[in-house]
């Protein structure tokens, strides 16, 4: 005898309904949207969550419950694949903008003892406000390498893709558009 559902699928609306029949028979969609959406459809049509679950190759009756649950509140949203493991980002993009403005302004030499940033020196900087009282060098190297700086043979930091020229009227920033392109 089965147990009585504690949330059931509500009533799916025609459109609910046709997208996820599109998306259960897709072949250019992520298969974690394809599986969800013949669960959802399945367990639609009449079956129990532990049948839904044989049907598409999956053992848990439980996971499809808690599909059902979040499509209850959600709707088709729940067919996205929620966060899943790995650290969560700690520094958002005010806080990246942050560290990418303390780089672009060269260290002091009375304060700092240095004419260039490392990733040493930057994480002493930083770690002066509190919001940066933990940040780690590879924290900064990954945010300097997303902002497309790289480390030169000079031992300073660079923005890839600009350069300095100099030009008869003087000093000029030149930028390559194919920056991009040539990244392997």
């Amino acid at each position: 005898m089965t147990r009585r559902q504690k949330d059931p699928l509500r009533p799916l609306s025609d459109e609910e309904r046709e997208m996820l029949k599109r998306l259960s028979h897709a072949s250019r969609e992520p298969a974690v949207h394809v599986v969800r959406a013949q669960l959802l459809l399945a367990v639609a049509d009449g079956k129990s969550y532990t049948a839904a679950a044989a049907s598409v190759g999956r053992r848990s009756g439980e996971a499809v419950s808690h599909l059902v649950a979040r499509f209850n509140q959600v709707g088709l949203v729940a067919l996205e694949p929620l966060h899943s493991g790995g650290a969560r980002t700690i520094y958002d993009s005010e806080k990246r903008q942050q560290i990418l403005e303390t780089v672009d302004h060269p260290p002091d030499a009375d304060q700092d003892g240095a004419l260039s940033w490392s990733l040493s020196l930057l994480q002493r900087r930083l770690r002066q406000q509190p919001e940066f009282s933990r940040v780690s060098t590879y924290t900064l190297w990954q945010v300097l390498h997303e902002a497309n700086w790289s480390w030169q043979l000079s031992r300073s930091w660079c923005s890839t893709g600009k350069v300095k020229r100099r030009r008869k009227s003087g000093i000029v920033e030149a930028v390559d558009p194919d920056s991009e392109a040539k990244k392997p």
